[in-house]
């Protein structure tokens, strides 16, 4: 064969190919299309626990709507509401449940007087930190366990989003030891509210958006939201001094996107996936966020005249006895806090013996060097 007739055959080859490759890409463009015109458009409500002051934690329920908004080019659309737009802050479950709205973003802990073992789906006292609590959820069987409860509410739960460990709370006085617990009007929800109430604290519940004015005008001695830059945000250094550390009933907590079982069902499989994947990328974003703005609002507040203060040990030490009491009080009479607890306190066994090996002998290094 010549040169010219091997490069006039090279060339209707390649022609031929690129031909293909054309027509390959164009089927494909159709069939996407195709596929994506064959979805339905759906339009869901998102009730939320939080304040639009809050840009973080409220972000949670906007990542998740921006995703599915994106992903499905349009199609799937979620609008996100406020604490109190479409129902109070506090009963997001109940509104979810009933299907008044087809999806919330809320804290399960909020839900403990349904059944107290929806606690571990945001934290419990001296529980797992963000990481710890992930890998419970989704890799140690958490979700799996948390999703049998909610089945009882005809709900489905998803994490979708983590605070990163939290501060011990906003106090007028400052404590000095135990007795001065007794009878302190605190905010504090979940089982750390249980803990405190053993204590000796009054204890309230609040959403977040109540609180300023109820420690400002003196209903409430202290109270505890989630750490600096919602502190800021909230005004509370401006009604109480002292800033207590660490928040040891919520080392780690998550928050949680609740969906109507029914209407989860009805979902085509493709936004049901899309769905996942944006409650994981709000569950990421919002605790990359935190530990992003956290330390640079605890350095404002500390210029503004906030004193941090370490809880005394024998607060601590009180707190870890009666919570762990607790639970074993709470899973007597509840066989599914009961089943839960003892999967949660093995897997919280072995992740805290590996932790201590590869990550706090480098943290107690290295932080040692470290002062406000």
């Amino acid at each position: 064969m010549d040169r010219r007739r091997l490069l006039t055959n090279s060339a209707k080859a390649l022609a031929t190919g690129v031909g293909i490759g054309v027509a390959s890409a164009c089927t494909i463009r159709k069939e996407e299309t195709a596929t994506q015109l064959a979805l339905p458009k759906i339009r869901w409500r998102m009730a939320t626990s939080w304040p639009l002051s809050l840009d973080t934690i409220y972000g949670g329920a906007e990542t998740i709507a921006q995703r599915v908004n994106a992903l499905s080019g349009g199609n799937f659309q979620i609008k996100p509401y406020a604490a109190g737009e479409l129902v109070p802050g506090l009963e997001v479950l109940d509104a979810v449940q009933t299907g008044s709205v087809e999806c919330g973003h809320t804290a399960s802990y909020y839900y403990i007087g349904k059944n107290p073992t929806l606690a571990f789906g945001t934290s419990v006292p001296f529980g797992l930190t963000a990481q710890q609590q992930n890998a419970w959820l989704y890799e140690g069987g958490g979700l799996d366990a948390l999703n049998r409860i909610y089945s009882d509410f005809g709900v489905i739960s998803f994490p979708a989003g983590n605070t990163g460990a939290q501060m011990g709370g906003w106090f007028k006085q400052k404590l000095s030891g135990l007795k001065s617990l007794q009878g302190l009007k605190m905010r504090i929800p979940g089982l750390g509210g249980k803990v405190m109430a053993q204590l000796g604290v009054n204890v309230q519940v609040l959403p977040g958006g109540e609180i300023f004015l109820a420690l400002e005008r003196g209903a409430i001695d202290a109270a505890e939201w989630t750490g600096p830059y919602d502190d800021e945000k909230l005004g509370l250094s401006k009604a109480a001094k002292f800033y207590y550390y660490p928040g040891w009933w919520e080392p780690g907590p998550t928050l949680t996107s609740l969906v109507n079982k029914s209407a989860w069902e009805k979902l085509p499989k493709e936004y049901q996936e899309i769905f996942i994947t944006a409650c994981f990328q709000a569950n990421l974003t919002m605790v990359s966020r935190y530990e992003s703005l956290n330390g640079y609002a605890l350095q404002r507040l500390l210029k503004s005249g906030t004193t941090i203060v370490p809880y005394q040990e024998e607060i601590l030490n009180a707190a870890e006895e009666a919570a762990f009491q607790l639970y074993e009080d709470i899973a007597i009479k509840n066989s599914d806090f009961r089943q839960l607890f003892e999967q949660w306190k093995d897997f919280r066994t072995q992740v805290f013996g590996w932790n201590k090996v590869n990550e706090f002998s480098l943290s107690r290094f290295s932080f040692q060097k470290i002062s406000n």
